[in-house]
């Protein structure tokens, strides 16, 4: 007498939350169908060696592809996260910073200005982006320069003044 997996009624179908939505077969769909291919096999007419070997080779790629990705998901996200701490140094400093403005329908140019940074965050794209004391966001790419804050006798001082203000 054969029986029936209580795993492949009906009831027990994933939820459209949990499949995944590029309807693309994942290790563990595969190893389900080939479960059921054993199962439901012709006793009188086997599967093939060499076809069941393929389809195990076919798994295993499957599976070491999948460990890869997964893996290379966690280096991309640690990386971002390194990213965002590397540039919340920069809250505080002054920058330099680029922008690109339209002069005419053929013809722009490159403008730079100055401020102070007040935040960063990293959006959900991965795109970096710096917030200015102005309240302006720029992204990482834009800034070209950074330095400290000046301090309020820095330029006193540098001048050989005694450092009062007038």
């Amino acid at each position: 007498m054969t029986t029936i997996n209580e795993g492949l009624y009906l009831n027990s179908k994933p939820t459209t939350d949990q499949q995944s939505s590029n309807n693309i077969l994942g290790k563990d769909d595969f190893l389900k169908i080939l479960i059921t291919q054993l199962q439901n096999q012709d006793p009188s007419n086997p599967m093939d060696d060499r076809e069941f070997i393929a389809q195990m080779a076919t798994f295993s790629s499957l599976e070491q592809m999948t460990n890869m990705n997964q893996s290379i998901q966690k280096f991309v996200n640690f990386q971002m996260s390194q990213n965002l701490l590397q540039h919340s140094e920069l809250i505080g400093k002054k920058v330099q910073w680029t922008r690109e403005v339209q002069i005419d329908e053929f013809r722009t140019k490159t403008e730079e200005a100055t401020n102070h940074v007040t935040s960063v965050k990293l959006e959900k794209d991965g795109t970096l982006r710096v917030l200015l004391d102005n309240g302006r966001w720029i992204t990482n790419n834009q800034v070209v320069q950074i330095s400290l804050p000046d301090s309020p006798n820095s330029e006193d001082t540098a001048n050989g003044g005694s450092g009062a203000t007038e």
